[in-house]
């Protein structure tokens, strides 16, 4: 076993674009990243502004530099990415967690998860042999202190799960209460700092006992440490370390899938469930069809008769389909004469015009004092 508290500082001039503006051009080195690319800098841009995801681009592209040109030894992605494969494949730690103390960061676990879980999520190499080793983590995570009243508990006392810290030194909206001698970021970032501290180093017998606790309750106290965690430090949550952090973390996917000799750039386990879906909603209509029908007879001749079974090949989703059909309301959306049996779920083309909110004129993340600049 080994104790691991891993700091990295991310310090990276400004470089020059690989991760090109110009909206035919956007891309990345190594992996296809939608957030980069036109599906994600068209509605980025028009909402905050191109001068904001420029900077975005250029935060992406110091990583893509630093990855491909540093040293393996002080390479970001390559030491994540290799603790990753350690952790996984070695340790047997199958689970991970990302946590960033920014509430503006609230959403980055679950882009992690999806960018490692789809990616790696593989039981077959790329030469199609069956892997006989651990691979694919599951990550899940929650920002700042919200995890800590959360999961911590199984963190620190639980089975082990390395632990991924994000802090920043600025922060982006400090600010100090009356009597308190640390403003709201300092006492944010004290967990932060202690949080690490806690899971490599735990809590000893002698330690709790000398703390006054009462005997029974020793064991319970006692925290065994040993638990491996790692941790960014930013200089301030920016438009360009946004850039950065979802460069390290690609390239970090893409570290871990060559190492497992595994292709992080398919996702045919999505595939199955939406085929399977297709055949659902074919099952599903002809249940709301056959139910609508023998309404319609029941109205003319009266008397009980027994609902139509849809037949789904499953026993168990065929038991479960005929429930929800026969309990759900009729929604066929356009019967004989084009109109829904269910009126308070009609929708049309026209519905988002007519009852949604006009866009926002201006928002709080543009390039002078903002949020991200």
């Amino acid at each position: 076993m080994w104790r691991c508290k891993i700091t990295m500082l991310t310090r990276f001039p400004t470089l020059r674009l690989t991760r090109k503006p110009g909206f035919p051009n956007f891309g990345t080195l190594l992996v296809v990243d939608t957030v980069c690319s036109t599906a994600g800098a068209v509605p980025i841009s028009l909402l905050y502004g191109y001068d904001l995801f420029k900077n975005f681009l250029k935060g992406a592209n110091s990583i893509d530099k630093h990855f491909a040109t540093a040293p393996l030894d002080r390479n970001i992605p390559v030491l994540m990415g290799l603790l990753g494969i350690w952790n996984m494949s070695f340790m047997n730690y199958r689970s991970r967690t990302t946590l960033p103390y920014a509430e503006a960061l609230l959403k980055l676990p679950a882009h992690i998860q999806q960018l490692d879980m789809e990616s790696n999520g593989k039981c077959m190499t790329k030469h199609g042999l069956e892997v006989d080793y651990l691979v694919g983590e599951i990550d899940f995570g929650e920002a700042g202190t919200n995890g800590q009243h959360s999961f911590y508990q199984l963190l620190h006392m639980g089975q082990t799960v390395p632990c991924e810290f994000i802090g920043f030194v600025q922060s982006q909206h400090d600010f100090c209460v009356e009597g308190e001698d640390l403003s709201s970021h300092d006492e944010l970032m004290a967990n932060f700092f202690a949080q690490p501290d806690a899971l490599a180093n735990g809590k000893t017998e002698e330690e709790v006992r000398a703390e006054g606790v009462a005997e029974d309750l020793i064991p319970h106290r006692v925290f065994k440490g040993n638990r491996p965690s790692l941790s960014l430090l930013l200089p301030k949550l920016t438009a360009y370390a946004c850039g950065q952090l979802l460069a390290i973390y690609e390239h970090r996917t893409a570290v871990q899938g060559f190492m497992w000799d595994i292709n992080s750039f398919d996702q045919w386990g999505v595939e199955l469930g939406k085929k399977l879906a297709i055949d659902v909603k074919a099952h599903m209509l002809e249940g709301r069809r056959r139910n609508s029908s023998n309404a319609s007879t029941l109205t003319t001749e009266g008397g009980e008769q027994p609902l139509p079974v849809v037949e789904t090949g499953s026993p168990a989703t065929t038991r479960l389909l005929n429930y929800y059909l026969d309990n759900s309301k009729d929604s066929v959306c356009n019967n004989q004469h084009g109109e829904s049996h269910n009126s308070m779920t009609r929708v049309t083309r026209n519905t988002h015009y007519n009852n949604s909110l006009p866009p926002p004129l201006q928002h709080d993340l543009g390039q002078h004092g903002s949020r991200l600049s």
